[in-house]
């Protein structure tokens, strides 16, 4: 007998990787309570932890995790601020 695979929505995996990482009880746990595989959960939690979109709380993140995304945040402003400046000098030069 083939077994069929869940789908889950988005919205699914966010709250369930909030409430693994902010509950305080170990992962498998929540996995369980949520009738989840913990494999499956660990693989949400890994895959979230990348995307900007998903906001952690701070708390639940190591020191290495936040400075990791610190730094990849801080070299996108810097980059930012500095095609800002290139294009202010560009158009400070054409002014009359």
């Amino acid at each position: 007998m083939e077994k069929s695979r869940r789908k889950f929505s988005r919205e699914f995996k966010i709250e369930a990787v909030r409430k693994a990482l902010t509950s305080g009880a170990p992962t498998s746990h929540t996995a369980r309570s949520l009738d989840v595989r913990p494999e499956v959960l660990y693989n949400w939690i890994r895959a979230f932890r990348d995307d900007t979109h998903l906001e952690i709380p701070s708390e639940a993140m190591s020191l290495d995790e936040e400075v990791r995304r610190l730094r990849r945040e801080l070299a996108r402003v810097t980059e930012e601020r500095d095609i800002l400046k290139k294009a202010a000098q560009y158009f400070a030069k054409e002014s009359p």
